[in-house]
């Protein structure tokens, strides 16, 4: 199972790194260190995001 939460984190991770760019973006902020905040902050949400999905599709199996 963690290779497959390895696998979905590289998807998830991007997923929602570049989504909070945008609304980061979107708000007005358009300098350096918030940008990299939420880059940061998707790529750590991402980490449970995708061990719940892995063991979504992993028991379902």
């Amino acid at each position: 199972m963690l290779r497959l939460a390895g696998i979905l984190y590289s998807l998830i991770a991007t997923t929602l790194a570049g989504s909070a760019v945008i609304a980061v973006l979107v708000a007005g902020y358009d300098t350096l260190v918030p940008i990299l905040i939420a880059a940061a902050v998707g790529f750590l949400a991402a980490l449970p995001v995708s061990w719940m999905v892995a063991r979504a599709l992993y028991n379902d199996a």
